[in-house]
């Protein structure tokens, strides 16, 4: 008796959710790696500047976790915090 109901194509699903964490995990890192190229200005940073580059980092960092490995959690995660952090920069 046919239902009409097909398998959902697991391997090409697989295959697409691990290439999206890869690319994730590679932005991640190169965002960090982009961040620490700019703090070997750190003492040239202004308190304020300081606050949104570590807001940033922590932001982009809490957004992988959270969405684990997502490009759009991360990115989003680090704008956010950078935003804060630029925020929290501000007063000091």
């Amino acid at each position: 008796m046919q239902t009409g109901y097909r398998e959902p194509n697991t391997v090409k699903s697989r295959e697409y959710t691990m290439k999206t964490q890869r690319l994730a995990k590679c932005f991640a890192i190169a965002m960090l790696a982009a961040a620490t190229a700019g703090c070997s200005s750190w003492d040239n940073m202004s308190s304020r500047q300081k606050s949104t580059v570590t807001g940033a980092g922590l932001g982009g960092v809490a957004g992988a976790v959270i969405s684990n490995g997502g490009v759009l959690g991360t990115v989003g995660g680090a704008a956010i915090g950078g935003v804060i952090g630029d925020q929290v920069g501000k007063n000091r």
